[in-house]
């Protein structure tokens, strides 16, 4: 039983290899980006829509809800970046019912490079916002002692990111090859329905908690405003 598709190699010359995070990552891209693309060719404005537009639909719509709720006010904004991190890791789930294919998100290196994204897109959404001498100036807020402590959690939650999704992939995995071991039939199916379940939980999750990072960064200028302006009533 392998614990990481890291293990599933391919192809190797030298210190190079195609191994099956690398493959299975650029296989989901692949469907994606065509998959957009066919949907997208053809799209009605009227009531006559194709089955996968309503769905394309339903599914934006949700995920510029789930956006707004968080307290970004401008959801399209953040739906380019929020919208993938979560098409990509639910697809990631969903793939799991073909038989051979292991999760990408069941690599350390698949979920680490996802919060990176997440730690870099935070600031430059912040910056964008509030300008960049503002948002540094949230680093020392309330006072300068705070600098560290700032910059620690920064790291500590990002890190908290990549190791809470590759746990849980890793894990259903694990539990899913264990149970096809000892009974390979009925539980193997149960467990491979809750491991779909698990990934739609942890999709949400992690691009939800990317969602409220960013409205963490964008919102220290609205207060700042907001303080401005009361002091200016008096």
């Amino acid at each position: 039983m392998r614990l990481s598709p890291d293990e599933i190699v391919f192809w190797q010359y030298g210190f190079i290899q195609l191994n099956a995070t690398i493959l299975y990552t650029w296989l989901l891209m692949l469907v994606l980006a065509v998959g957009a693309k066919l949907i997208t060719r053809k799209l009605a404005t009227g009531l006559a829509r194709s089955r996968w537009q309503n769905l394309l639909e339903i599914i934006v719509t949700a995920i510029m809800k789930q956006i707004e709720e968080v307290g970004l006010s401008h959801p399209r904004t953040y739906l380019g970046f929020l919208g993938t991190l979560f098409l990509f890791i639910a697809t990631a789930s969903l793939f799991t019912v073909v038989p051979g294919y292991q999760p990408p998100t069941g690599s350390l290196s698949t979920t680490v490079a996802l919060a990176l994204c997440v730690f870099v897109a935070v600031p430059l959404f912040g910056i964008e916002e509030q300008g960049l001498a503002n948002y540094l100036r949230s680093y020392v807020q309330p006072t300068f002692i705070m600098l560290p402590f700032n910059l620690i959690s920064e790291l500590s939650r990002t890190l908290a990111l990549a190791v809470r999704l590759f746990g849980n992939m890793m894990s259903g995995a694990m539990i899913i090859g264990i149970l096809l071991s000892i009974t390979p039939f009925v539980f193997p199916i149960v467990m491979t329905l809750l491991g779909l379940l698990t990934g739609m939980v942890q999709a949400y999750i992690f691009s939800i908690l990317a969602a409220v990072y960013i409205a963490a960064a964008t919102r220290v200028r609205t207060r700042s405003t907001e303080l401005g302006t009361s002091t200016g009533k008096y």
